[in-house]
């Protein structure tokens, strides 16, 4: 086998690896040092900025096989053709804590996936819940800073994170599943997933049809208690996931979708596009359409995990966005995160790069990739509209339908704390056995005892509107 050079960035070969240039054996270093200077200027800037939410985080490759056909309700390229292969990208991580906290914090679940369609890349960017904290965004940087550390100790507080719930009644259903049983995950590959968001589905016709997304565990579901997860090392759901990929064990995950009409969403008794809500599967049954393997480790944790840039706002014709207002916040927020984090250009990294041909007039800026792009689209005119029959143009046959507005819709602030927020949490509690209650109860009495008795009393008045005995049992730990 040849010898391989070690090289500077610029290519040339390097003599000495080990040893530094100085004036002497014991003087100073010299200015010529440029091996040294150009390992150190790259060390100081090896990290990028963490993720501010989804932070630590781990994923893999694999596939996407349609089993049920999809023509009926949309023309995207991965939903129709029985038996069509589509790749995919898959990123799990934990919510609230930093590269810092532990893979067994009691935490939503972030599962995100990148297809890698041959129109483009589509994003599903949920979590293993199907609901959340939240209904209107602009409460986003706030459930956050209350669910991070304080900000004097640098330590968690519980006492602030049900601060925020007691005056934010609509995180009570999310709060509910949080802290019941399946608030902790025993592995990434024994949770299910969830787009939690209504998206859609249009097809040829300009028909459009509300979906929610579900990727049900073929593993089944595993969950720790509090002390059983105190025992396992931080890094354990990490390195589970990679053992079990490398050894041939792929996990696998059957897709599912609940699908409503524009006509029944005008109609239905809870808003369609309320984060806080699950769809009943007795009205919107599932309907399975495929089935996705993870088959493939990263080889580079930093390049391809840590780079990965998810977005909803990355979707492909035949397959749209909904007036979830948190998934309308979301298709700004995300793309701009990557913009700060990783770069003007991060979707040219290899991870997030489309597998298809990339034509537009969005050019330079930091780590600019253009040797990945066509003559075109490195030196031709970079501007849109123009008289160049070979460049990129609009293609209007993938208009999107509109999305409707209902009724006289005036412009203002709308206060959704009437919405009901508590009927889904207590018929969840009431679908649970004594064991599971004893758990959610537990687990709340514990942070709940070192909030306020102002807190107190604000959450047990919601305890008491989803159900009596969850209540009671909550009252009853307090005063343990």
């Amino acid at each position: 086998m040849s010898k391989c050079p070690l090289t500077l960035a610029n290519g040339a070969p390097v003599a000495e690896d080990q040893n530094s240039i100085s004036a002497g054996e014991r003087g100073s270093l010299t200015f010529d040092n440029y091996h040294l200077f150009e390992k150190l200027a790259h060390f100081n800037r090896e990290r990028i900025p963490e993720r501010v939410v989804h932070a630590r985080g781990t994923g893999a490759y694999g596939t996407f096989t349609l089993t049920k056909d999809l023509s009926e309700y949309t023309y995207a390229d991965l939903l129709t053709g029985l038996g069509k292969q589509t790749q995919l990208f898959i990123r799990f991580s934990t919510v609230g804590g930093g590269q810092d906290s532990s893979d067994y914090a009691r935490d939503p679940r972030g599962f995100a996936i990148k297809f890698y369609t041959t129109q483009g890349n589509f994003d599903i960017v949920g979590n293993n819940t199907p609901v959340f904290f939240l209904r209107d965004p602009i409460k986003f940087p706030d459930f956050i800073h209350s669910q991070k550390k304080d900000p004097q100790s640098n330590t968690p507080n519980p006492a602030r994170m049900f601060e925020f719930w007691a005056n934010s009644p609509q995180s009570f259903h999310q709060m509910t599943i949080l802290m019941s049983d399946r608030g902790i995950p025993a592995s990434l590959r024994h949770t299910h997933g969830f787009s939690s968001h209504t998206l859609s589905l249009y097809n040829t016709k300009g028909e459009r049809y509300w979906v929610k997304w579900h990727f049900k565990s073929n593993q089944g579901i595993k969950t720790l208690t509090n002390d059983e997860a105190a025992k396992l090392p931080s890094f354990g759901a990490q390195q589970d996931l990679f053992d079990s990929i490398e050894r041939g064990d792929f996990p696998s995950w059957a897709v599912k979708l609940q699908i409503m009409t524009t006509e029944q969403a005008k109609t239905y008794h809870i808003n369609p596009f309320d984060l806080t809500k699950v769809w009943p599967h007795k009205d919107f049954p599932l309907i399975e359409i495929g089935q996705i393997e993870l088959n493939k480790n990263v080889q580079n944790y930093f390049m391809e995990v840590e780079q990965a840039a998810f977005s909803p706002a990355n979707v492909v014709p035949g397959v749209g966005v909904s007036p979830d207002k948190m998934l309308q916040a979301r298709l700004l927020a995300y793309g701009d995160a990557h913009r700060y984090r990783v770069g003007a250009n991060a979707n040219q990294l290899e991870v997030n790069r489309p597998r298809c041909p990339v034509h537009n007039f969005q050019r330079d800026g930091s780590m600019a990739q253009n040797h990945l792009s066509s003559r075109e689209q490195i030196s031709d005119v970079n501007f849109y509209p123009h008289e160049q029959a070979h460049l990129a143009t609009p293609s209007p046959e993938y208009t999107e339908p509109p999305l409707p507005i209902l009724g006289e819709a005036w412009i203002k602030a709308y206060d959704s704390q009437h919405e009901d927020n508590f009927s889904q949490a207590g018929d969840l509690f009431r679908l649970m056995n004594a064991d599971q209650k004893a758990q959610l109860v537990n687990n709340i009495a514990g942070g709940l005892k070192q909030a306020s008795q102002l807190i107190q009393d604000k959450m047990l008045a919601q305890f008491y509107a989803a159900d009596s005995e969850y209540a009671e049992m909550i009252k009853q730990a307090l005063t343990n």
